[in-house]
């Protein structure tokens, strides 16, 4: 099955809604608390403290309508077991021609993680590799604009705790 743009795993969906409820109580929360405490400076025309929260809370309210829209054109990547292809959902480890070895997991653009080598399916690297089987080799352009040749040796499915960091 081939990977869309809404494509992401049960985990990051999980941990979307919930920095969306974070965003939608507790830090809403504060930032009302700042305002009505910057208010009582008095005038609000020169008045940073206010102006500070009222970028933080247009920069919140910003953030809880694109998680909004994430999650409710969110797809769960679907991966069949008995098919194993890469795709999102899916760790997938390469080498390269000198036996160098590499390997990834590969999430939805929402969960691109690249200290957890957690890159998106639509990345260069993983849109080379989607669709593929243990055994294929892929070709991408690396952002240096070289070409890069890997094997894929191995394709598992990922652990939720995978992109929960």
């Amino acid at each position: 099955m081939a990977a869309s743009k809404n494509d992401i795993t049960a985990a990051g969906l999980r941990k979307l809604e919930e920095e969306l409820k974070r965003r939608e109580g507790e830090t809403r929360d504060q930032i009302n608390a700042r305002l009505r405490e910057a208010r009582e400076f008095g005038d609000l025309s020169e008045n940073a403290e206010y102006d500070a929260a009222r970028e933080e809370q247009a920069a919140n309210d910003s953030r809880i309508n694109e998680l909004k829209h994430i999650i409710a054109t969110a797809k769960i990547a679907e991966i069949n077991e008995n098919d194993l292809t890469a795709a999102v959902g899916t760790r997938v480890k390469l080498e390269d021609a000198q036996g160098h070895k590499v390997e990834f997991s590969l999430v939805g653009t929402t969960e691109t993680n690249s200290l957890l080598n957690q890159i998106s399916n639509e990345s260069p690297v993983g849109e080379a590799l989607v669709g593929h089987r243990t055994g294929d080799e892929i070709s991408f352009m690396m952002p240096s604009g070289k070409m890069a040749t890997y094997r894929i040796v191995g394709i598992e499915i990922a652990e939720a705790s995978d992109s929960d960091e």
